[in-house]
């Protein structure tokens, strides 16, 4: 696992919608791995790499969740808004970085008495988010100069990676870049025709991946992603999704989209001709790119290829090594054979 490469992926900053940071860091490892590379309307990265037999859009979403800074009251403290999707109960106490004038680190606490002047009443009631607020732990005539509504905010977390397994906030879906990147250049020798897409907004609609495969028209459409690992005490087993260890998922449904059948039957069959270590999966709630690529134009059949991760959509998403490096190598050895990949009912 290219260990520098992960860390840039998971701790450079880009919520939906503000994703200028991520997209420069991720231009400068695609450039040399395609023929062309462009930045389209939405803010999408759109790469071309030329080749014969079906056009295969694969698309990773840079985005992450966030917040945007919604209101700055008279004593400093930020309120804010979400982007995307979040367990209120995840978020009391952890850090945050506030772009605003220069990156400025804030604790996220919750509006209400120090827990030793909490009444039985008061300590039962459920955190919700717009209980919470941002401490920057600077004067308020400083706050109110350098920070404006409407700034992002994202989860601020130094990665941990060992031997066994890595964990960050945001490995949903830098993992699925990482995975991109890192098949591309382990599938140097494919003649397939690829463009890949890292995709904006998929937190808040698939947005990226619906305008890029419209503009793309790709034969066939794959979706990088992570998935729940629902593998842990308390989980009933028969709903767990996937598990850690298992290797790369490969998708069947979710709630954005049913996989091409004849896709799936392709990915099993890599999978097995080069021993790669695999699991099917069934996701009932939630999607990836592959809904908005699937619903372009006339249609696009489409499949989404998984890392599972624990504890997604907080600041401490875990997967391990084995499962991202099997999906690495699941994907490059696809695109390797996908030149005379014929798609017939």
């Amino acid at each position: 696992m290219d260990t520098e490469l992960f860390k840039k992926l998971v701790s450079t900053p880009g919520i939906s919608g503000r994703e200028e940071r991520i997209r420069a860091t991720v231009m400068d490892e695609l450039k040399d791995l395609v023929d062309s590379v462009s930045v389209d309307d939405l803010g999408n990265l759109v790469g071309v790499r030329h080749g014969k037999g079906p056009k295969i859009m694969l698309a990773a979403h840079m985005d992450s969740i966030g917040f945007l800074v919604s209101h700055i009251d008279d004593n400093g403290f930020l309120r804010v808004s979400p982007v995307g999707g979040f367990d209120p109960r995840t978020l009391v106490m952890q850090r945050v970085v506030v772009l605003g004038q220069q990156d400025y680190v804030g604790l996220l606490a919750p509006a209400t008495k120090p827990i030793h002047l909490l009444d039985a009443e008061d300590s039962k009631r459920p955190t919700k988010i717009e209980d919470l607020f941002i401490d920057l732990m600077m004067p308020a005539e400083e706050v109110k100069e350098n920070v404006s509504i409407g700034d992002p905010v994202s989860l601020l977390r130094s990665p941990v990676v060992t031997d066994h397994a890595v964990s960050a906030p945001y490995l949903d879906d830098r993992l699925g870049v990482y995975v991109l990147l890192a098949a591309l250049r382990a599938a140097s020798s494919t003649e397939a025709e690829l463009c890949p897409v890292i995709s904006v907004q998929e937190e808040v609609g698939l947005r990226g991946a619906t305008t890029s495969a419209f503009g793309l028209q790709p034969d066939i459409g794959i979706a990088l992603d992570v998935t729940i690992a629902g593998d842990l005490p308390g989980a009933d087993k028969t709903q767990q999704v996937s598990a850690l260890g298992d290797g790369a998922a490969i998708g069947l449904m979710d709630s954005g989209s049913i996989s091409d059948p004849r896709l799936v039957d392709r990915f099993k069959q890599v999978a097995q001709q080069y021993d790669i270590n695999h699991q099917l999966e069934i996701l009932p709630r939630g999607g990836t790119d592959a809904g908005g690529i699937q619903l372009s134009r006339a249609g696009v059949p489409v499949i989404t290829i998984s890392i599972p991760i624990r504890y997604v959509h907080t600041s401490n998403e875990m997967a391990v090594v084995s499962d991202i490096e099997a999906t690495v190598d699941l994907v490059a050895r696809f695109v390797e054979g996908a030149h005379d990949l014929e798609l017939q009912w």
